[in-house]
């Protein structure tokens, strides 16, 4: 009979093994292919000769949405099996507000189908996101997934540029921006899309080095320079630059008001030397003092039409993602031709106004500037401040001052949101939770 139950007990040993193996399978299967999916994308490699000025991408995509909304059920099945008390902690006053306000912003919209159809997406890529860092048990299994994503994207890349560089390199016969001939853009379809998302990819080869994984750190950070320095994206270099240096420097200054006029004061004179030129002579007259294009290579003229809409709708803004490609622009006067067909403003705060008004911009920066910088002052007054913490800061900063010249905040699935949500909820998780090393 003990020879029975001896046999028996090892069974159930040896089943539940087997079933934590093939979770562990399929928590990393769901985690790399959701990253994939983000950075790559169901339609790569993107024929730009095909399209026609006045193209404008509605987010329709059918496929799309059902791919993100199975992952979504998926990533959150298997966190409220694993990690329900991770999840839960979502549930923050800034976070909520935010949220709420977002959904408000849907149902007040100046044109509600297009806001629901939009949101949707994004709803189920906030889910995906909020579950990613949940998915792995230690941070060496989520720095492996990682080095695996990054390192698939890179040789995707590579491999384009080198079979098909009609489709991954910018051509003079692109009908949109033939001057960028020459710029690699490899999956993506933009060079400074493809620069913002390698220079995020970049920051995930220094944590391998400094996380002990030398082959694939060395190797993430070699292919991304050489993509980042032929894709000439001259403000994700910069940018990538200043944040190395501003991180670094917080091992120096301790304290979080401290933290905070270090790494946001570059962020306040990033807009005030951008979109803010377009509000304040006196900062234009700064901006045409310094060794940069005063006009942001057109922008300006694009910010001021954006500030002029949203004065008749400061307090509720045109609905969430329902301003630009929308009804909401029309009867423009004759030069002005151009906003009919603009995707968006360049720079993802006026954006945000434009469709959540100033209540959902100072919401936004509510969740999404201040609470994260009070995350990793958690994590680190907390000791949970090693190589991956300091990742996630990189790669939000970044975010923050990527979106003073690009419009990607609450974008659906575009890759540099993606991954900046993803470090948004790491560094929320790293406050309140100890990741364990290995």
């Amino acid at each position: 009979m003990s020879r029975l139950i001896t046999t028996s007990e090892f069974s159930v040993v040896a089943g539940e093994i087997r079933r934590t193996e093939v979770m562990d399978i399929v928590r990393g299967v769901v985690f790399i292919g959701a990253l994939l999916l983000a950075w790559i994308s169901l339609t790569p490699f993107e024929d730009l000769s095909d399209m026609r000025v006045g193209d404008v991408t509605l987010g329709s995509n059918a496929t799309t949405y059902a791919v993100y909304g199975l992952l979504a059920a998926l990533t959150l099945v298997i966190v409220l099996r694993d990690n329900a008390p991770g999840l839960a902690t979502l549930a923050s006053p800034a976070f909520l507000l935010f949220a709420g306000w977002l959904c408000v912003s849907v149902l007040i919209s100046f044109d509600p189908g297009t806001s629901i159809r939009r949101f949707s997406l994004t709803a189920f890529v906030i889910v995906v996101t909020a579950c990613m860092p949940l998915l792995a048990r230690t941070q060496r299994e989520l720095m492996h997934w990682f080095s695996i994503a990054a390192i698939v994207l890179l040789v995707t890349c590579f491999l384009g540029i080198l079979l098909a560089p009609h489709l991954s390199i910018h051509q003079a016969t692109d009908p949109q921006e033939p001057g960028l001939a020459g710029n690699w853009r490899g999956v993506f379809g933009h060079k400074n899309l493809a620069a913002a998302v390698i220079a995020m990819v970049l920051f995930l080869g220094i944590y391998f080095i400094q996380a002990g994984n030398w082959i694939s750190g060395v190797a993430v950070i070699a292919m991304a320079s050489l993509f980042l320095l032929n894709a000439a994206g001259k403000s994700s270099l910069t940018l990538c630059f200043a944040v190395l240096v501003l991180s670094s420097l917080t091992s120096l200054v301790r304290s979080f008001w401290g933290r905070a006029i270090m790494l946001l004061t570059p962020l306040v004179l990033l807009n005030m030397l951008s979109i803010g030129t377009v509000m304040s002579d006196t900062l234009a007259q700064i901006a045409q003092l310094l060794p940069l294009d005063s006009s942001f290579t057109g922008r300006t003229d694009i910010w001021s039409f954006a500030l002029q809409s949203l004065q008749p709708k400061l307090l509720t803004g045109y609905g969430y993602a329902a301003f630009w490609g929308s009804s909401a622009i029309q009867n423009l006067p004759e030069g002005k031709e151009w906003a009919a067909f603009a995707a968006h403003s360049h720079n993802g705060y006026l954006d945000t106004a434009l469709g959540m008004g100033l209540p959902g911009l100072v919401l936004l920066i509510a969740a999404l500037v201040f609470t994260p910088l009070r995350d990793f002052q958690s994590a680190d007054e907390g000791g949970n401040n090693g190589p991956m913490a300091m990742l996630f800061l990189r790669i939000w900063l970044f975010g923050l001052y990527l979106s003073s010249m690009e419009s990607f905040f609450l974008d659906r699935a575009d890759p540099i949101w993606v991954t900046f949500l993803i470090a948004v909820f790491g560094l929320h998780y790293f406050a309140r939770f100890r990741a364990r090393e290995g």
